[in-house]
C-alpha cells in the first residue's frame, strides 16, 4: 500500500491529505497530521474523496463532432490538437486574437493556470482569459488593493488562537470551511473569552455557536461597518497614531460615516440598536480582532466596497499586522489563489503585476520572451459568455469547470453556448451540464492523478504528487494547453523557439518563481526540494530566507506608493434588484455541509446526499403561512429571469420575506437548469463580480397531484450500478413538471427518482423507468394497482429482498422504503403492507430521518430522541458530551458539532 502526500480539492482551507493507494486505485483517504492547515483533520467531504476516485462518468478519451446536429465520436490526441490549432489560427486571422475565449478554474494546479495564462496572453495576445474565482473572490481582490495596496490576505490561521475577538461576516464558516471553523471551536474552548460576531442574515450553524449575530438585512454590509465606524470614532475608540502614520483618507471617510448614526444603522440593517453598540463596543475594545469573510460580502454588485469597509474598521483601530488580528478573506475554491498570483484572470498580469502599467507589461513580455502582451482588459467571465452570445468570441474553451451549472442567469449562459462557433470542454468528468456543449471533450485528469502546486487561504503553497496514474488517455491540464500550444505556435511564429520548454510541472513552477522576484509575493526562495523536505510554505518567501511570513504589515509599511493603505469612502448602497409587489421575497443562495461547488464529484457519493437529499427552498414560516404552504409542499419559484418547482421547508433560521436555496443542485439532479437559473448577472463595476447572493422572487403553491417515486438499490458493483442508473434517469428529468434525483444509502448505494405532475406522466415514460429499474420483468416483481385511484406499486424482489420500487399516484410510502431498501430488510415482513390499499410501514419500524453525523452515521431521529429523552443534563456542553459518548457523532471529522449545539439549544428553548 502506497501512501502519497496531497491536498483536499475542495475549499480554500487547503487541508493535507494521505491518500492510499494499491498502484492502481486509491483506496483511502485520511489528514495529513503534518499539514499545517488542518493538522490531520477533514470534514465530511474531505474524509469521503477516496469514495469519488471511481471511473464512471470520467471522459477517457478524447471526442469530437463535426456539427451540432451528430454526436461526438473517439478522436486520436494528435487529430484532435491539430484540429484545434488549425481552427484557432484561422478565427485569428480572420477576426483577431479576441475573438477567442479561455474560461479557466480556481480548482486547476497553479501550474495549470500559469500554462493557460501564457497562451492566451503571450501567444495568442489576448486578454481574454478568466475564471470561476471571478464567481468568488475577484471582490476580495479589489478590496485588497484599493485599501492595502495587494491582494494578498495578511492574516494566517494561527491567528484564530491568538485573537480576542473573531468577527464574521457573510461566511456560514461551520459548513463553507469546517476544518477551519473547528480551530475556531478550539480556540473558544481555550479562551472562554473569546468573542464571537457573527453577521448573516440567516441564523446559520455559525450564528447559532456565536456570542453575538447581527442579523442584517440582506445587502446591507456597508451600513452595518459604517455604523460602527461611526460609533468607534465617536467614542474615541480608533489608534490615532496608527491612522496617522500608516493611513490617508480618514476624512473622506469620516464626512460618509458622520451620518451613519446608530438609530439609522440600525433601522437600515434591520437590527437591534443595542446589539450594533455592543458589536462596535466589543471590536474597539478587544485587544486583537480578526475579522473573517468569504461569499456574503464578495457575491454582490457593491462587494468591492462591502470589502472596504471591513477593512476600514482594521485600519482604524490599527487591528492589523500583530498576532490575532486583521482582516482574512477565507478563499473558495483550493486553488483560487494560486491563480490570481500567475496572472490568470483577465484584469492580471503574472505575480500581482498590473495589466494597465506600461512597464508591468514590458516585464511580463520580456520574461516570457515576446515582444509584447496585450494593453488591454480582456472579458471577465460574465462578460465572456455575452461576448459568446453576441458573436464576438467565437471559440470558447472551458477547463475544469461548468458554467453551465454555475453561473448567474443561466438561460443566458445556455444560449451562449448554443451559439458559440467551437466549444472545447477540458474536463475529467463528461457528465457535467458544461460536457453536453462541447464541441470537442478533451479528457483531464483530476485529484489524486495530478502533480503541482497549490496556494490556500493563508497564502500557503502545498506540493502536491499524483498518488495514480489517469483513467484512459486523460492527460494533465498543464500537459494539454502545452500541446496545443506547440501547435499553434507553429502557424502563428514558425521557426521561433518555443515559448512552452516544459517537460514536468517543476519547470513550469521555476520559471513562474523567477516571475515573482522582487514582487510581494516573491517566492524565489522556494522549490519542490524544499517542499517536499519542509512541507508547505507561505508567502513571501524570498531568496536567502529561512521561511515564509506568518502574517503581513507588521512594520506598518503598505505596497502602495506612499506605503500607507487607505480608506475607502465606501457608501452604503442597496442591492441591485428590488422587490416588488410581483415579486416580493429575497432570494439567498448559500453552501450546504456536504456538497461540493455543482456536485460533479461529491454527487456520485451517496451518504453525502444523507444530510441533504434534494434542493429544497427554505420559508420563514409566516411567508408560508401566507401562500398556504406546509414543508414538504411544491412551490414554484420565479425570478425575472426564470423559474423552477422545489419542495419547500419551514426554517426558523430567516425573518419573514427572505428565503434560502443551496447552489448546489443544477440540471443533472433537478429539472430544468437549476438554482442558477433564477440569480442575476448584474456585477461590481470594479471587480466584475456577479451578485450570485441576491435576487428577487415570488413563491406560490404548486399544484401538482400525480406524484411518482422510483428508487433501486445497487446489485453487483452498488456504486457503479447506482451511478449507471442515475445517468440513465437523468434523462427524463425534463420530463415532469417537478423532478429531482439523486443517491441515497450506505453500506449499499441506491438511487431515487422523484417526478410530480398535474395530470398522470406519458406511459411510455413510465415504463421507461421501469426498466431503468428492472421492474419490467414478470419474475420477481410484485405489483398492486388501483386504476380507480390512480395508484400503482411495483417492487422488484431479490435473493428475498427489495431491490426496486416504484410509487405511482400514492407516494406516502417512500419514506420508510427508503429505509427499509437501503438496510436491507427482508421483503416477508413487507409483502402484506405493500399490496394493500395503504401501504403502512411493518409494526415497531420507524424511519431515521436526516443522517447528521455523517462519519458515524446518526441520525436525526436518534439525537433528538436522546436529547428529549435525557433532562438530567441541563448544559449545553454536558449534553454534547452525553450525545458524544452514546453515539459518537461529533468525535470524527466534528463537521455535524455546530448542529449537534444547535438541537440542544432548540430543545433547552422549547422545554424553556
Amino acid at each position: 500500500m502506497a501512501i502519497t502526500k496531497a491536498t483536499c480539492p475542495y475549499c480554500g482551507v487547503g487541508c493535507g491529505v494521505l491518500i492510499e493507494s494499491d498502484g492502481e486505485k486509491i483506496t483511502n483517504v485520511t489528514g495529513d497530521p503534518d499539514h499545517p492547515a488542518n493538522f490531520g483533520r477533514l470534514c465530511t467531504k474531505g474524509s469521503t474523496l477516496h469514495l469519488t476516485a471511481q471511473p464512471h462518468g470520467r471522459a477517457l478519451y478524447p471526442e469530437m463532432r463535426t456539427n451540432r446536429a451528430t454526436f461526438r465520436v473517439r478522436r486520436d490526441w494528435d487529430v484532435t490538437l491539430d484540429f484545434l490549432a488549425q481552427r484557432f489560427a484561422e478565427t485569428i486571422k480572420q477576426y483577431g486574437p479576441d475573438s477567442v475565449g479561455f474560461y479557466i478554474s480556481g480548482q486547476l494546479l497553479t501550474e495549470d493556470y500559469y500554462v493557460f495564462n501564457k497562451l492566451a496572453k503571450g501567444l495568442i495576445g489576448t486578454n481574454n482569459v478568466d475564471t470561476n474565482s471571478r464567481l468568488c473572490m475577484s471582490s476580495a481582490v479589489t478590496g485588497y488593493k484599493a485599501t492595502l495596496g495587494a491582494d494578498a490576505p495578511p492574516c494566517s490561521y494561527e491567528d484564530i488562537d491568538h485573537a480576542d475577538l473573531i468577527f464574521i461576516a457573510g461566511s456560514n464558516t461551520a459548513y463553507a470551511h469546517p476544518i477551519l471553523f473547528r480551530r475556531i471551536e478550539a480556540a473558544k474552548e481555550k479562551n472562554p473569552n473569546l468573542k464571537i460576531i457573527v453577521v448573516d442574515p440567516r441564523r446559520t450553524d455559525t450564528a447559532a455557536f456565536a456570542d453575538l449575530h447581527l442579523p442584517i438585512l440582506p445587502g446591507t454590509d456597508v451600513a452595518l461597518f459604517n455604523g460602527m465606524l461611526h460609533l468607534l470614532l465617536w467614542d474615541g475608540a480608533t489608534d490615532q497614531d496608527f491612522i496617522r502614520e500608516h493611513t490617508e483618507g480618514i476624512d473622506a471617510l469620516k464626512a460618509i460615516v458622520r451620518d451613519c448614526t446608530p438609530r439609522l444603522t440600525a433601522e437600515i440593517c434591520g437590527i437591534a440598536e443595542a446589539d450594533l453598540i455592543k458589536a462596535a463596543t466589543w471590536f474597539g475594545e478587544s485587544r486583537a480582532v480578526l475579522s473573517l469573510y468569504c461569499q456574503g460580502l464578495n457575491q454582490s454588485q457593491h462587494g468591492t466596497e462591502k470589502n472596504a469597509a471591513i477593512i476600514n474598521l482594521h485600519l482604524a483601530t490599527g487591528q492589523i499586522g500583530k498576532p490575532g488580528a486583521g482582516p482574512f478573506s477565507l478563499t473558495g475554491q483550493p486553488n483560487a489563489m494560486g491563480g490570481r498570483e500567475v496572472g490568470g484572470m483577465a484584469n492580471l498580469l503574472s505575480a500581482h503585476r498590473d495589466l494597465k502599467n506600461p512597464e508591468h507589461r514590458a516585464e511580463v513580455a520580456r520574461l516570457w520572451g515576446v515582444s509584447s502582451v496585450p494593453d488591454q482588459p480582456g472579458k471577465t467571465a460574465v462578460e465572456m459568455f455575452e461576448a459568446v452570445r453576441s458573436g464576438h468570441i467565437k471559440i470558447l474553451w472551458i477547463a475544469c469547470t461548468n458554467p453551465a451549472q454555475s453561473m448567474p442567469h443561466q438561460a443566458l449562459i445556455h444560449e451562449a453556448l448554443n451559439k458559440a462557433e467551437l466549444v472545447i470542454v477540458q474536463e475529467a468528468y463528461a457528465d457535467t451540464e458544461t460536457a453536453a456543449y462541447a464541441d470537442v471533450l478533451l479528457p483531464a485528469t483530476t485529484w489524486g492523478e495530478k502533480s503541482g502546486t497549490v496556494t490556500n487561504s493563508e497564502r500557503r503553497i502545498s506540493l502536491i504528487k499524483s498518488a495514480i496514474t489517469a483513467p484512459g488517455e486523460a492527460r494533465a491540464d498543464w500537459r494539454i494547453a502545452v500541446d496545443f500550444a506547440h501547435r499553434l505556435e507553429a502557424i502563428l511564429r514558425p521557426g521561433q523557439a518555443t515559448l512552452f520548454p516544459y517537460e514536468n510541472p517543476e519547470a513550469i513552477f521555476n520559471e513562474h518563481r523567477e516571475m515573482t522576484r522582487g514582487r510581494d509575493l516573491d517566492i524565489t526562495g522556494m522549490s519542490y526540494e524544499l517542499l517536499v523536505q519542509r512541507g508547505p510554505q507561505q508567502w513571501p518567501f524570498p531568496e536567502g530566507a529561512s521561511h515564509g511570513k506568518t502574517r503581513l504589515y507588521e512594520n506598518g509599511i503598505f505596497p502602495t506608493p506612499s506605503g500607507k493603505a487607505k480608506f475607502v469612502a465606501a457608501t452604503y448602497k442597496p442591492v441591485a434588484e428590488v422587490i416588488d409587489a410581483r415579486f416580493p421575497l429575497r432570494l439567498n443562495t448559500g453552501r450546504m455541509r456536504d456538497q461540493w461547488h455543482g456536485m460533479s464529484r461529491t454527487g456520485k457519493v451517496a451518504r453525502l446526499f444523507a444530510h441533504a437529499e434534494e434542493p429544497r427552498l427554505s420559508m420563514s414560516s409566516k411567508d408560508m403561512l401566507r401562500r398556504n404552504v406546509s414543508g414538504g409542499d411544491l412551490v414554484r419559484i420565479k425570478s425575472r429571469r426564470g423559474e423552477m418547482v422545489i419542495r419547500a421547508e419551514s426554517s426558523d433560521d430567516l425573518r419573514a420575506g427572505q428565503t434560502f436555496l443551496p447552489m448546489h443542485w443544477g440540471g443533472q439532479f433537478m429539472r430544468g437548469l437549476g438554482v442558477n437559473e433564477l440569480t442575476i448577472n448584474v456585477t461590481d463595476p470594479t471587480s466584475k463580480q456577479p451578485e450570485l447572493k441576491n435576487c428577487a422572487v415570488q413563491v406560490e403553491k404548486a399544484d401538482l397531484p400525480w406524484r411518482l417515486v422510483a428508487m433501486a438499490i445497487g446489485e453487483a458493483d452498488e456504486s457503479a450500478a447506482a451511478l449507471a442508473r442515475l445517468q440513465a434517469l437523468r434523462f427524463h428529468l425534463n420530463d415532469f413538471e417537478f423532478a429531482t434525483c439523486g443517491l441515497f444509502g450506505r453500506d449499499q448505494e441506491c438511487v431515487i427518482f422523484r417526478g410530480a405532475n398535474a395530470t398522470a406522466a406519458n406511459p411510455d415514460i413510465l415504463a421507461n423507468i421501469e426498466q431503468i429499474l428492472g421492474l419490467d420483468q414478470s419474475l420477481g416483481v410484485m405489483h398492486y394497482q388501483d386504476k380507480r385511484k390512480a395508484i400503482s406499486r411495483r417492487v422488484r424482489v431479490v435473493n428475498g429482498k427489495v431491490a426496486a420500487v416504484c410509487l405511482f399516484g400514492d407516494v406516502v410510502a417512500e419514506e420508510w422504503l427508503k429505509d427499509w431498501l437501503s438496510t436491507g430488510h427482508l421483503v416477508s415482513d413487507l409483502r402484506r403492507m405493500l399490496l394493500a390499499p395503504i401501504a403502512t410501514p411493518p409494526k415497531g419500524f420507524t424511519t431515521r430521518g436526516r443522517v447528521v453525523c455523517n462519519c458515524l452515521n446518526v441520525s436525526e431521529t436518534e439525537i433528538a430522541a436522546h436529547i428529549a429523552g435525557d433532562s438530567s443534563f441541563v448544559e449545553q456542553a454536558a449534553m454534547l458530551a452525553s450525545l458524544q459518548q452514546r453515539f459518537k457523532c461529533g468525535t470524527e471529522c466534528g463537521s455535524c458539532v455546530p448542529e449537534l449545539r444547535r438541537m440542544i439549544g432548540n430543545n433547552a428553548t422549547k422545554a424553556a
